[in-house]
């Protein structure tokens, strides 16, 4: 079977500016953080975003990278609301399209199905269709005669996505609580790049339901142990919270010029230098 095993670096290169890029986890839970900062790294701009926001819209709104940002909340969990997605916002530095998180879903769902639109329950009498006024709404065929909103595919053209494990094909194991639709992530995109704590060569012994995304909607596989930090990546680590706290509470270029200056050892190392020095 095909290698598709290559470098954060080589995966980014794939990428182009302007593009619509999705990214796996949710909040500060699992996100392909290595690949980000590899993003953050080259001079791609103007992308459309679509995710379950967490540190990952925070970085790049901060860095400006972002033209739209497609989300149904954007937090870092034991902070409610990332701050330098905040400031990026306040200061109008995006547009934004915020649904609610079913309804976010359902759109990864109609896109990993090819479908234009997946009629959904949620929203309806709420204010997400007022704040949205482009979404529309469809009725049942059927008897019942029942409202429905047509909730849009959420189309792709590359996504990243972190897991715990993963071979050279494609396939990849999540090993903690949940999924956070990563495949759906994957199979709705034009490309996907995974990256893992850990390239094995196979799965043996391995409960069925962990194996979560399938090589046929893999481009490529990144190793990146730590690579979801200060996200967690649970079994293999928690959130880094001591991080995190200073990260939510550092000015952006402050943050930027000590920890993003380099290449993703220079990122480690440097985190490794700032606990020393909060010891």
């Amino acid at each position: 079977m095909t290698d598709k095993t290559m470098t954060c670096e080589e995966a980014v290169g794939r990428l182009r500016s302007g593009m619509t890029i999705g990214i796996g986890g949710w909040g500060s839970r699992r996100k392909p953080m290595a690949l980000v900062r590899a993003l953050l790294r080259s001079g791609i701009t103007d992308l459309t975003v679509i995710s379950y926001g967490g540190p990952d819209v925070g970085l790049l709104a901060a860095a400006g990278r972002i033209r739209k940002l497609v989300t149904a909340f954007v937090t870092l969990d034991s902070i409610p609301l990332e701050p330098h997605y905040r400031t990026a916002r306040q200061r109008g530095g995006f547009a934004l399209t915020e649904i609610d998180e079913a309804m976010f879903m359902w759109g990864l769902h109609a896109a990993a199905n090819r479908l234009p639109f997946l009629p959904v329950r949620a929203g309806i009498g709420s204010d997400v269709m007022r704040v949205n006024p482009e979404l529309r709404t469809v009725t049942s065929p059927y008897g019942d005669g029942e409202e429905f909103v047509a909730v849009p595919a959420l189309r792709m053209d590359a996504a990243l996505v972190h897991l715990n494990r993963a071979d050279r094909s494609g396939n990849g194991q999540y090993l903690g609580p949940d999924p956070y639709f990563d495949d759906l992530f994957c199979e709705a995109a034009d490309s996907a790049y995974v990256s893992c704590e850990e390239v094995v060569d196979g799965f043996t012994g391995a409960v069925p339901q962990t194996l979560l995304v399938s090589r046929h909607s893999v481009t490529g596989v990144v190793e990146a142990p730590n690579g979801a930090h200060f996200t967690s990546c649970v079994p293999d680590y928690d959130r880094d919270e001591a991080f995190q706290k200073m990260y939510a509470a550092t000015p952006w270029e402050e943050f930027a010029g000590r920890f993003l200056h380099g290449d993703e050892k220079s990122y480690q190392a440097a985190v490794q230098t700032w606990r020393e020095e909060s010891r």
